[in-house]
Formats: C-alpha cells, structure tokens, sequence
C-alpha cells in the first residue's frame, strides 16, 4: 500500500525539484519530467492549502453560524516583552 503523500513531503520534494532545476545540470528530457512533477506536486500544495482555510473558516464562524473573517497579522499573534 502506497504512502499517503502530505503537504510537508510535496514540499520537501518540490523544494528539491527547484534546486535541482536552478543547477541547471540536468538533461533536458530530465529537467522537463522534473519540471511536470514540480507543477503536479505544486498544486497537490495548493489544493491542500485551499483545504485548511476551507475548514478553518469553518472553525471560526459563531454561535449563529456566521463567519467574521479578520484580517489576520502575525504581529496580532506575536506580544512584545
């Protein structure tokens, strides 16, 4: 049984896929089957990226069902000592 492929791993092997492209040693047939894998593995990332704001929009409506979005900030996240 195949391993189910995460979003950690798709990136792990897109990353390595975009180094290996900008080397720029590869064989062109190779550079081109690297390249196809890249886009697929870029949008299994961006599939899954639509997945969790899907379920954390979910996550954040209220009582009533309503979502109220807010703008998110990493600074809102990160308090100052």
């Amino acid at each position: 049984m195949a391993k189910k492929m995460t979003f950690e791993d798709s990136m792990t092997q897109l990353e390595k896929i975009v180094e290996d492209l900008e080397a720029g040693d590869l064989p062109l047939e190779t550079a081109i089957k690297k390249f196809e894998e890249g886009v697929r593995l870029s949008k299994f990332c961006l599939d899954k990226l639509d997945e969790t704001e899907k379920k954390v929009t979910l996550l954040l409506q209220d009582q009533n069902g309503k979502v109220k979005e807010t703008p998110f900030s990493v600074n809102d996240t990160i308090k100052e000592e």
